[in-house]
């Protein structure tokens, strides 16, 4: 006898879950009493990226049917597409640098509706990221060393504890892969959440900055790439302890030490604790960077790929612009030189916010962050714009916070009296007179 009607579930596909999500947005967070307003134009912004990911994933349709003519002309107007809708958060990223004036816009729905409203939202996604549908998403881009590594070994770990059992080693990767990817999206959840309650000082908008994370299209597209959402967890949970520089940083460290790309943000975070906190803040992101770091190279020589492995990290064409790319992206078929001058207005825009506008307080770190998080898109070879759930948390926090302006770096007290204790004592023996 089959199973019960009630069981026969189908998940949605990528088309209706845009559709669903737009509308359950504009129920939920739309300002119908005042239409014109920034916070309604950025909810609808929010979406921008969501055509290109459904053209992405036609060309790959074509691509499979042997449409090789159609599949290559979708992507590059997937590419170009999200491409667009990154200029567009770049140049509001910048604006929001501008915008004092950010009143508490309370959502739709009350906090209990929104609560159980998100809780069958995580539900389902957890059904979307177990299931093997037919409309995947594959991964997309290269997975960090040491990403790579934690996988490998929880899959081992498991797969030795389970042999027993008779599970196929195939199946126990997916699902190690997939709940390690789960325990990232829930730390972003629970940053947005933690964000808006304690540092926005607002309960709502905590729910709502959550609600909304787990509602974008992108989320749900992307639920099993954990290599997207590792670093934003980390340096979502950086902004919520921004008043202790040293937690701080040591969380942007482990996400510099892990991934490469958040290591960009060590200059203006740097801008941003000066002069109060900077020397914590190096300190505790040198200490957890050199440790991701010799982590990565650990996974690399427990793998027997060390020198291999190093030299592709090394010479990986889609970070250098001066390289031909070879990954598929907007750039794919052109000449590296055409790379070069996106490149360097990228250094140009990164350096110019260590003196320029000041960022003094958190609003403005949020927004300077997503803008260089963003700009990586521009000129990254391996799928430039695809790689929202980067920024995604930065964007949620942007749309929905309110005036930030005394939302500054405090002094952060003196150092620990052990700390102190061993600069003295390296004073001492540097100055020391040599004894004759």
């Amino acid at each position: 006898m089959g199973s019960s009607i009630f069981f026969q579930f189908s998940l949605p596909n990528s088309v209706s879950w845009y559709y669903f999500s737009f509308i359950l947005t504009i129920t939920l967070f739309f300002q119908f009493t005042r239409v014109f307003t920034v916070r309604n134009l950025d909810l609808l912004g929010l979406f921008l990226f969501a055509p290109g990911f459904l053209l992405l994933q036609e060309s790959n349709q074509c691509a499979a049917a042997d449409e090789f003519a159609a599949a290559r002309r979708l992507r590059y107007v997937g590419y170009g597409w999200l491409l667009g809708a990154s200029l567009y958060w770049f140049v509001r990223a910048q604006l929001d640098l501008m915008t004092f004036r950010r009143p508490l816009v309370a959502p739709n729905l009350s906090v209990p509706g929104l609560v159980w409203l998100s809780g069958v939202l995580l539900v389902i996604l957890v059904g979307v990221a177990y299931s093997r549908s037919s409309d995947p998403w594959e991964p997309v881009g290269k997975l960090p060393a040491a990403v790579t590594g934690v996988q490998a070994s929880a899959t081992t770990i498991v797969t030795q504890a389970s042999v027993s059992q008779g599970q196929d080693p195939t199946d126990v990767k997916f699902y190690v892969e997939r709940t390690l990817a789960v325990a990232c999206h829930a730390a972003v959840v629970l940053g947005l959440f933690f964000v808006g309650w304690k540092v926005f000082c607002d309960l709502p908008t905590g729910v709502a900055g959550a609600m909304l994370y787990l509602l974008l299209p992108y989320t749900a597209y992307h639920i099993g790439q954990i290599h997207h959402v590792w670093p934003a967890a980390l340096l979502l949970w950086a902004v919520f302890w921004y008043r202790r520089p040293t937690v701080a940083g040591v969380l942007l460290g482990l996400a510099a030490g892990t991934a490469f790309f958040p290591l960009l943000l060590l200059p203006l975070w740097v801008h941003f604790y000066r002069p109060q906190g900077t020397t914590r803040f190096l300190a505790g992101f040198g200490l957890t960077w050199l440790l991701g770091l010799a982590g990565t190279l650990a996974v690399l020589s427990s793998a027997g790929h060390f020198s291999d492995g190093m030299w592709q990290t090394l010479h990986l064409a889609d970070w250098y612009p001066w390289k031909t790319p070879t990954a598929e992206s907007v750039w794919t078929g052109a000449h590296w030189a055409y790379r070069i001058p996106v490149f360097v207005v990228y250094v140009g825009y990164v350096v110019t916010l260590v003196a320029w506008p000041p960022v003094r307080n958190l609003g403005q770190l949020i927004a300077s962050s997503a803008g260089v998080l963003i700009g990586i898109q521009f000129w990254f070879a391996d799928r430039g714009g695809v790689y929202v759930l980067w920024y995604l948390p930065l964007l949620v926090l942007m749309v929905l916070r309110p005036n930030l302006a005394e939302l500054k770096p405090v002094n952060p007290g003196p150092l620990p009296t052990l700390v102190r204790r061993l600069l003295r004592q390296a004073d001492a023996v540097e100055h020391k007179s040599p004894v004759a």
